[in-house]
């Protein structure tokens, strides 16, 4: 596992490394992960304005539904608001799938548990 997380999540070129069928299984483990606690666990998804982002966000979600897990699409979001409303709204996990300030091609996972910045289990 610690091949694929870094410090700031799952990092790669998109369609090379970060795949949709990647995205689809870091889904689906966070999910799991998540449902041990909680049946049907909550995650709030957002990304940036990246063409792929919306794609990855598809996979994303896919795994995470296919373990039984609920997901809400936030979209367009700054990953502050993402961390912020996991807190507020109670979602039980948050990814944001973002390139931050790297080029168009890279896409970062920063995932977000309970407001905290958590990069081990996930996500996108």
């Amino acid at each position: 596992m610690a091949r694929l997380f870094g410090t700031d999540g799952v990092r790669g070129v998109v369609n090379e490394f970060l795949t949709p069928e990647l995205a689809y299984h870091l889904g689906r483990a966070a999910g799991t992960h998540f449902g041990k606690k909680k049946d049907h666990p909550t995650f709030l998804i957002g990304r940036d304005t990246r063409i792929s982002g919306s794609m990855l966000e598809s996979a994303l979600a896919a795994g995470i539904c296919s373990v039984g897990g609920n997901v809400v699409i936030a979209g367009v979001i700054p990953t502050p608001a993402v961390a912020y409303l996991v807190r507020q709204q109670g979602f039980d996990a948050g990814a944001v799938i973002s390139a931050s300030h790297h080029p168009s091609l890279i896409h970062i996972s920063e995932p977000t548990r309970q407001a905290e910045i958590s990069y081990a289990v996930f996500f996108l």
